[in-house]
């Protein structure tokens, strides 16, 4: 009888918040995983600390790589190298504010960089299926609800990165036949989410400020309106695109629309700290220069398409953040976070089906 090929996936930016729980969800599926991490002089792979293996070690299914997307000849050898089944493109320049800051940098990495991959599967002549992280900034001043067919209007640089990668993601799988995907995805958090993004400040700020460590949390823009889903249940979605007969792009989110002002509401009141507004001032510096004010997906095409649809939604994933961050300062969840996430993806959230 014969056995089935191990797939192989390259993973750009599996040091992040998406690339670890992708890693962890192909990892589970038995693939071979490769990652690209950038070469620092301190160690930045803690998401991904837990799934590693000596490689001297027989067996051993993730393996890193040192890359760089502004480094043409780095991504050229990986592929030749590893001759990938699947890569899931999801390395870049990701703070929007910051990206006001260094827009050419920016650019180089978000835009380009998909270019130069892009370009690497099409000389390499692989049968490689590409996912690219596209974004719901792009459709920046559009107005909600988003889906497949609103136009970009982006405002900002990592937005208008993204669009050049949407595109050219695009004109490769029409021009070369590549089955490259667009995976547009709304705000998704979790408690891998890096620490200057504004929900993981908010839940860490609260944790901070209930352990008596801080007085204040200072924010930004408290009106903007995102559609922010868990992150887990985003990356099975990531896979489960290029698993289609046929490439496509997809909106991914949870339909609903909600400002920074209540997620600070909702989770301050879960802490037990009441009255948000003792706590939070605003601070200029934190502004955009330009905002996408309202973000909410339109999923129909998931769901009719993919047969998918999100279980967590806003409140709930305050909770799971929440309890989280207690238990990083040795506090007591309130727990309704971690009761959710038992009841609704058993004792593995990569058994969301």
């Amino acid at each position: 009888m014969n056995q089935e090929k191990t797939k192989t996936a390259l993973i750009s930016g599996i040091a992040g918040q998406d690339g670890s729980y992708l890693a962890e969800l192909l990892l589970n599926k038995g693939y071979d995983v490769h990652g690209i991490i950038r070469w620092d002089s301190v160690f930045l792979t803690e998401r991904i600390d837990h799934l590693y293996k000596d490689p001297h070690i027989h067996g051993v299914r993730l393996h890193l790589h040192y890359g760089d997307m502004t480094d043409t000849g780095s991504i050229e050898r990986l592929i030749k190298e590893i001759k990938p089944d699947e890569i899931y493109h999801l390395a870049a320049m990701s703070h929007v504010r910051v990206s006001f800051d260094m827009p050419e940098y920016t650019c180089n990495t978000d835009a380009l960089g998909t270019l130069r991959i892009l370009e690497a599967i099409k000389n390499s002549g692989l049968p490689i299926k590409f996912y690219m992280a596209a974004s719901s900034e792009m459709f920046g001043s559009s107005p909600p609800p988003q889906n497949e067919k609103t136009p970009f209007h982006p405002r900002s640089p990592y937005a208008c990165a993204k669009v050049f990668s949407y595109h050219i993601t695009r004109l490769y799988r029409e021009a070369y036949n590549i089955f490259a995907c667009n995976g547009i995805l709304f705000n998704h958090e979790g408690t891998r989410r890096g620490p200057t993004f504004v929900t993981r400040k908010i839940t860490r700020g609260v944790a901070s400020i209930k352990a008596g460590l801080d007085e204040k949390l200072y924010m930004g823009n408290l009106e903007a309106k995102r559609d922010w889903g868990l992150t887990q249940e985003y990356v099975v979605v990531m896979h489960l695109m290029l698993q289609q007969e046929k490439a496509d792009d997809y909106v991914i989110a949870t339909g609903e629309s909600h400002s920074v002002k209540e997620f600070l509401e909702k989770a301050f009141n879960y802490a037990g700290l009441g009255d948000w507004q003792k706590y939070v001032e605003t601070d200029p510096r934190y502004f955009r220069p330009a905002e996408a004010e309202n973000l909410v997906g339109d999923i129909s095409k998931a769901k009719e398409k993919l047969n998918w649809q999100p279980k967590i939604k806003f409140d709930e994933l305050i909770k799971i953040m929440i309890d989280a961050d207690f238990r990083k300062l040795k506090l007591t969840p309130p727990g309704e976070g971690d009761k959710i996430l038992k009841e609704k993806f058993s004792d593995k959230w990569w058994k969301v089906d």
